[in-house]
């Protein structure tokens, strides 16, 4: 059984119940493969999610960086593996994060000490028609990047796109202030032009999420 490790619950919710594609071009994947073959954690028991919060993968094992941009370009689309979490479980979140999944792709410029600037955010997506499914979403307007920014997730509800239990070397951040790491309830969900203090590391899992970027030439 997965271990409640404080690192897990700090920074997804724990439902503890007994329970439209791009055309390819030149695109840069970000990262460079799929959103990866580990597995989300629902249905298990217990199941998580992200919820209201900014995220960013940090740390892939021994792969640092793979959600920033490598060259200036124009984010198209982006892609999210989703765990089918049982209906007492999407209950239970509906519940306590604000209702229905949901979640957009976000563009961060990171600044000095865990700060970053959302500089942009795509349209927010309902993610609960593909549970159990990895969808990739084209953006209805696409987003300019510059080398250097960062790729992240914007959840203002929540969203069952969390592989947990991982190695110790694979980690995210979320836009928490200090002390708030275990605080899950607060929406700290970035919107656009919006600073966030991205002080809250946690280690041992993954967000499932991937972006396309079409370099300039």
């Amino acid at each position: 059984m997965m271990p409640r490790l404080r690192t897990l619950l700090s920074v997804f919710v724990a439902a503890g119940l007994a329970y439209p594609a791009v055309a390819p071009a030149t695109l840069d994947p970000v990262p460079a493969t799929d959103p990866g073959d580990a597995t989300p954690s629902c249905p298990d028991k217990p199941c998580y999610a992200v919820g209201r919060t900014t995220g960013y993968q940090a740390k892939v094992g021994t792969n640092r960086g793979l959600y920033t941009v490598q060259r200036d370009g124009v984010l198209v689309s982006w892609t999210i593996k989703l765990s089918k979490p049982g209906d007492r479980q999407i209950d239970f979140f509906n519940k306590s994060l604000g209702g229905e999944a949901q979640a957009a792709i976000s563009v961060l410029r990171m600044g000095n000490h865990l700060h970053a600037r959302q500089v942009a955010v795509g349209e927010t997506q309902k993610l609960t028609p593909y549970f159990g499914q990895t969808v990739e979403f084209a953006l209805q307007r696409t987003i300019p990047v510059k080398k250097g920014w960062v790729i992240g997730l914007t959840v203002p509800t929540w969203a069952p796109g969390l592989a947990a239990g991982l190695g110790n070397d694979t980690s995210w951040r979320a836009s928490r202030p200090k002390g708030s790491c275990d605080d899950s309830q607060t929406q700290t969900a970035l919107a656009a032009n919006q600073i966030g203090n991205f002080y809250c590391l946690y280690r041992t899992a993954r967000i499932m999420y991937s972006a396309r970027v079409i370099s300039t030439p």
